[in-house]
């Protein structure tokens, strides 16, 4: 017996949170600077991320990269909130992108930005930190405004804060 579209979504949003969050026999470690944990009304993920908190590594991001492993992604991190604005100029890939303030809340989700794509994609005002994963992740595992990111990027007054 086959499995439904609907129950091989749910399946696959399972079985990448399950395998996302395990660590160290079931243990999941302490905030580290190269993992971002989400959580949210789909469950808990982690991804294993590049930091870029320089000009130069935000201007670079993803671009000119063939693929991005499904448990990876790029955290984008400013010295002060801004109003984040991206292109996929040069990118290849199509990504998501999920827009955090400064406390690690969601505001914004840009779901499949186009490879090669000019237009700007506004994340709004007061963003601290920008995920790009892979097109189409952030749906299936149900990461939207309000879910909550931890990285030690957001500090002591993260909403969900690093132990």
């Amino acid at each position: 017996m086959g499995i439904g579209a609907a129950d091989g979504d749910v399946m696959f949003r399972t079985m990448v949170f399950v395998g996302a969050t395990l660590w160290a026999g079931g243990a999941i470690a302490a905030c580290q600077p190269d993992l971002v944990e989400v959580r949210g009304p789909g469950g808990q993920a982690r991804f294993t991320v590049e930091l870029a908190d320089t000009d130069a590594e935000r201007a670079t991001g993803l671009m000119n990269r063939g693929s991005l492993p499904k448990s990876a992604g790029m955290l984008f991190v400013y010295p002060n909130p801004v109003r984040a604005s991206f292109w996929m100029k040069n990118t290849l890939i199509p990504l998501d992108m999920v827009f955090a303030d400064s406390s690690g809340r969601v505001t914004h989700v840009h779901a499949m930005a186009k490879p090669h794509d000019t237009t700007a994609i506004d994340g709004g005002p007061g963003v601290l930190a920008v995920l790009e994963v892979n097109g189409g992740l952030a749906a299936r595992m149900g990461i939207a405004p309000g879910s909550e990111l931890r990285h030690p990027a957001f500090g002591n007054d993260a909403v969900w804060p690093c132990d």
